[in-house]
């Protein structure tokens, strides 16, 4: 660092005293008096060092990367010389009658501040238009790309491909607003619309497209792939969207190829964010489940809205810990602590709460396979609703402020253990609701894409096997939400909750799972029926073929989110809830699985 510098010292020091060298040369067309080349230049040249090179010092400019110089920092430095040849003016005409300053030439001054503010900057610049330079005529042959979108993301990616990559050379750019054809960016033009890539990609031979819209729906996002295959593009990259940038940040390293969650998620949700930092800022938050998809989602969420401290409790400890590392690394001013335990351990349960006495805590831990928990009615009545009741008991001991149930569309008219056991998780917080001033909530939504054990997972393990991709039924469907989504969206319904409601979030459409299977194998780069080949295996005990509207069984209430709904409930029997946890727990102690099942039957009234 100190070599760096006293590097840009002496350079900035040379640049002064070639810029003062200069203004005496053209303010004597080219012969300097003697006087003043012996006398007047040499004092002032010190004089400036000693006032200029303290200011610059003060001011941060040596601390900057000129690598990645920008307008800010070319703004500070004129700050900066400005600031010191007002400076210097003051000293020189307030000083004349010093012998050396009595016959200085004042419009050196004006001439030297111009010169030295020019040669200064330019001497930061030259790395970056070296670098630039080098680049375009080395590494052999380069990746020309076409870059979707002429916005302020596709301005901080180019920037950061031009002093960084040497691999990929920026061709030109397409965007469908009429008012951005012809606009140049860093020197990479705007050629047309995204309608216009097939022509495009053909004119300027164009190899790799990169869609560069963080906050680009999902039609959008396939519209430009279709025509990036239309075109015979075989890479097709994006930009993550912006829940997934958690730091508002985009660079090159951001880029990745286009997954099924781009084509099917990526709605642009609204926040209330005003709301989600007075619900979550500077608070203590736990999260069970925190290894989870779900749960580690929501725990990256959460901690964009500074709270105090997050308490990460899981019972795995390996994901736990990677979690752990992850947001400490992120960020660094929040107390990020990870408890390992199970959910149905009241003692260590009690002690977690006590230790840490959690303000806002997140139920996401649970059971969730259909077809494992059918098998094993005994472990999701343990963890599913004894566990749930555990956590919540905690929480209102402590005092919570909010308790947040995440729950699922397989809860409205199960046909599953798995679904029903959810029903009852609901049904156990509205009992807990009014009992003190912890306000309990649950939030319902569907299929999470790219969770763990979800199908795009499974697919694609076997798209890497060569296939064939096996699926229950060819009519088969169900909605999907992308994890960033979901977690955004239950943040928001859990702010917005008074206590006692069961929101539902809007899933969109279904979707065909032979359909999301077909896209995968085609984003792969591969051919289904041709290259990948399909089975259907039938229908498993507990699944349904389409998974009903999450707002099916009872209808919804709207709310003031356009994406958030609250479910109308049937009234909550205390004494049936009650006398039926008191049967799953005598069950459970004889092991007996008939016994569970059908006291499931008799507190979910809807349950298949």
């Amino acid at each position: 660092m100190i070599s760096r510098t006293l590097f840009f010292a002496l350079g900035d020091a040379a640049s002064i005293a070639l810029a003062f060298f200069l203004a005496f040369f053209l303010r004597f067309d080219g012969l300097i008096p003697r006087q003043h080349l012996e006398g007047t230049l040499p004092m002032v040249i010190l004089l400036s060092w000693a006032i200029l090179l303290p200011i610059f010092v003060l001011a941060r400019l040596y601390s900057f990367s000129w690598r990645h110089v920008g307008t800010r920092d070319v703004l500070v430095l004129w700050y900066a010389v400005t600031g010191g040849f007002i400076l210097l003016s003051i000293f020189v005409i307030g000083f004349q009658n010093v012998p050396a300053f009595a016959a200085f030439p004042r419009s050196t001054l004006l001439i030297g501040y111009v010169l030295a503010f020019f040669a200064t900057g330019a001497m930061r610049m030259a790395k970056r238009i070296a670098q630039q330079i080098s680049l375009g005529n080395g590494g052999g042959a380069r990746i020309r790309v076409l870059i979707v979108g002429a916005g302020d993301a596709s301005e901080q990616l180019l920037r950061s491909m031009q002093t960084g990559q040497k691999k990929y050379m920026p061709v030109c750019m397409v965007d469908d607003n009429k008012a951005k054809q012809g606009l140049a960016i860093h020197g990479v033009r705007v050629k047309g619309m995204v309608r216009d890539i097939p022509v495009i990609a053909k004119q300027y031979g164009i190899q790799e497209i990169i869609i560069a819209m963080p906050s680009a729906p999902s039609s959008v996002i396939r519209q430009a792939v279709e025509l990036g295959r239309e075109a015979k593009i075989e890479t097709m990259k994006v930009l993550p969207s912006l829940g997934e940038i958690l730091d508002g940040k985009i660079s090159f390293a951001d880029v990745r190829d286009v997954q099924v969650h781009d084509l099917l998620g990526r709605e642009v949700i609204s926040l209330d964010t005003d709301a989600l930092s007075r619900f979550l800022q500077a608070k203590i938050v736990l999260i069970t489940g925190a290894a989870g998809s779900i749960g580690s989602e929501l725990a990256r969420q959460v901690s964009t809205f500074a709270p105090s401290t997050v308490v990460l409790l899981d019972q795995d400890e390996s994901g736990i810990f990677m979690l752990t590392q992850e947001l400490s690394e992120r960020f660094p001013n929040i107390g990020i602590i990870s408890c390992v335990g199970n959910i149905t351990d009241e003692q260590k349960i009690e002690r977690v709460f006590r230790q840490w006495q959690p303000q806002i805590v997140f139920h996401a831990a649970a059971y969730k396979h259909v077809p494992l928990m059918e098998a094993d009615p005994e472990e999701a009545v343990h963890t599913n609703i004894l566990g749930t009741k555990v956590v919540s008991e905690a929480a209102q001991k402590v005092g919570s402020e909010c308790f947040v149930y995440i729950s699922t569309d397989k809860a409205v008219n199960p046909t599953s253990v798995m679904g029903a056991t959810k029903r009852v998780g609901e049904m156990i917080c509205q009992s807990f609701q009014g009992k003190s001033s912890t306000r309990f909530v649950a939030v319902r939504f569907g299929n999470v894409l790219d969770s763990r054990g979800n199908v795009v997972a499974l697919f694609r393990e076997q798209i890497k096997r060569g296939g064939p991709i096996k699926i229950t039924d060819p009519e088969m469907k169900r909605y999907f939400m992308t994890n960033p989504e979901a977690c955004l969206l239950v943040m928001q319904a859990s702010a917005m909750g008074k206590g006692g409601e069961v929101f539902v979030l809007d899933m969109g459409s279904l979707v065909k799972i032979v359909d999301l299977a077909r896209e995968m194998v085609r984003l792969s780069g591969l051919e289904p029926d041709r290259d990948i080949q399909f089975v259907f295996t039938g229908i498993r005990p507990g699944e349904k073929l389409f998974e009903e509207a999450l707002n099916a069984e009872e209808g919804t209430t709207i709310t003031q989110h356009q994406k958030i709904f609250i479910a109308k409930l049937p009234s909550l029997d205390a004494a049936l809830l009650t006398e039926g946890l008191r049967h799953l727990q005598e069950g459970l102690a004889r092991a007996d699985t008939q016994s569970l099942v059908d006291t499931l039957h008799r507190l979910v009234h809807s349950y298949k």
